[in-house]
């Protein structure tokens, strides 16, 4: 049985919800896609088996080997209500566009793996989460693409609001365009019926 996003060229592909790899910022999934790079040449050399810190660790000098900025094991505040009401932790924020979570544990990322990191991500108000499982055999089984959807639909509310505005701009000036033109073809009417 093939999937949808098998028959598609790789920059159309979708996740399961639906959300194309096109309509994210072509930086970060530029970024993303090295980091996701990194971290399969980290697999290759270490191999699974170890604890969760040394994939860390061998993310970190993968990242900074690459001049890739990040912050490793970053707090972010939790805000509700615009109270402070709490922090979470996470292993690597990078370039601050998005939030890589790094585990070693031998099972499949599960629903809560990917809600902890989208409530991150609703935290730290970015877009773009990965969780990358470096336990398994081949990386790619255990790599997941997580997004934050109040982001995402607040960029794409802003990108909507821009064209709209565009559009209202662009059809004022056709306006007005024509309401000059009808004006001077009654004027040169106007000039004929008098001569």
């Amino acid at each position: 049985m093939y999937d949808d996003n098998d028959r598609k060229p790789r920059g159309q592909r979708t996740n399961r919800r639906g959300t194309p790899l096109s309509e994210l910022d072509p930086e970060l999934t530029a970024i993303s896609h090295k980091v996701i790079g990194l971290a399969t040449e980290v697999h290759m050399a270490i191999g699974p088996g170890y604890e969760v810190e040394v994939y860390q660790e061998a993310m970190s000098i993968a990242l900074e080997d690459a001049d890739i900025a990040y912050k490793s094991n970053h707090e972010i505040e939790i805000e509700f209500d615009g109270h402070k009401v709490g922090t979470t932790r996470a292993d690597l924020l990078i370039d601050d566009q998005f939030i890589l979570d790094v585990m070693a544990e031998p099972r499949e990322i599960s629903g809560y793996d990917r809600t902890r990191l989208r409530a991150q991500l609703r935290a730290a108000d970015v877009v773009l989460g990965l969780v990358i499982n470096f336990a398994g055999r081949r990386l790619k089984d255990g790599l997941v693409r997580v997004l934050n959807p109040d982001k995402l639909n607040a960029q794409r509310d802003e990108q909507t609001d821009e064209h709209s505005d565009e559009h209202t701009d662009e059809h004022t000036e056709e306006h007005a365009e024509t309401h000059v033109e009808e004006t001077s073809d009654a004027g040169e009417h106007a000039s004929e019926g008098e001569a």
